[in-house]
């Protein structure tokens, strides 16, 4: 398991583009009738994707949580953004159409992933948070998922927020997680920008087009960076970095925390004049 350690913000100030991308890029984790994951030293978050294609996979043991199984002491949150696919825990299985979100609790010992159909395949996006207390596996569709419409088509932003994991919906330990989807015309997320120093995240971009790209933003406000992404790449936002993209293209993304708590709303805005 590749391993991200934390980085100190004057640090970040002298990175080039290269050391950028290695300290906080997450690629080629989908990969096909594979589970790739990255341990982060962001509040002990896991990310990865599970991809099955002609067989079923099932999620093993890493040496390094020094673990009996993989949710020993961990909970997991998974959404589908491929083709329909199935996730059986401890024996249960559930169907999960794109955008449909499933918990898996602290305790749970067996997870597997397969998909419907070969020639569609599902790709399952992963993370994972250390967990202190048990909560039920559960199942959140994206019809059911709470939804906020945000920004407009005057600022090239308008797009609808799916919260699944957070103090409304699933319940969980520490994890909170949903998806974004950018409305056509529509390229910039999270803008404005914001941090929230008691929470790291993660982005994941997805459904974008071959041979389209996302500038991914990040750094503290008054003195940002850039980072080029494509599809199915993740990035590890710190607590002290704003965390906004634009595309070449409008695209969707699953963002993530985990951190001292899980209030949806506790950030400290960056106010597009204040950028730099």
């Amino acid at each position: 398991m590749k391993i991200l350690h934390s980085v100190h913000p004057d640090d970040f100030k002298s990175y080039d583009t290269g050391l950028i991308r290695k300290r906080f890029l997450i690629a080629d984790i989908v990969q096909a009738d594979a589970i790739n994951c990255v341990y982060t030293h962001y509040d002990r978050m896991i990310v990865g994707a599970a991809n099955p294609i002609g067989k079923t996979l099932f999620l093993e043991n890493y040496s390094n949580l020094r673990a009996d199984y993989f949710l020993e002491r961990r909970e997991l949150g998974i959404i589908n953004v491929g083709g329909s696919g199935t996730v059986t825990a401890n024996g249960q299985t559930f169907e999960l159409n794109k955008f449909d979100c499933l918990y898996a609790g602290k305790g749970v010992k067996n997870i597997s992933f397969s998909s419907k159909d070969s020639k569609q395949s599902a790709v399952f996006y992963l993370l994972s948070a250390p967990a202190h207390a048990t909560y039920p596996t559960s199942l959140m569709t994206l019809n059911d998922a709470v939804k906020v419409d945000a920004g407009g088509s005057n600022t090239a932003n308008s797009r609808t927020i799916n919260k699944y994991i957070h103090a409304e919906g699933i319940k969980s330990c520490q994890l909170v997680m949903g998806l974004t989807i950018l409305h056509p015309g529509n390229v910039w997320n999270t803008m404005p920008a914001h941090t929230h120093d008691r929470r790291m995240e993660a982005y994941f971009y997805f459904d974008l087009p071959e041979g389209q790209k996302i500038v991914h933003y990040m750094g503290e406000g008054n003195e940002t960076r850039h980072i080029v992404v494509k599809n199915y790449e993740a990035i590890v936002s710190p607590p002290w970095s704003i965390h906004s993209g634009c595309g070449t293209t409008n695209y969707n993304f699953i963002w993530g925390m985990a951190g001292e708590n899980m209030d949806y709303t506790d950030m400290d805005p960056v106010s597009i004049a204040d950028l730099r």
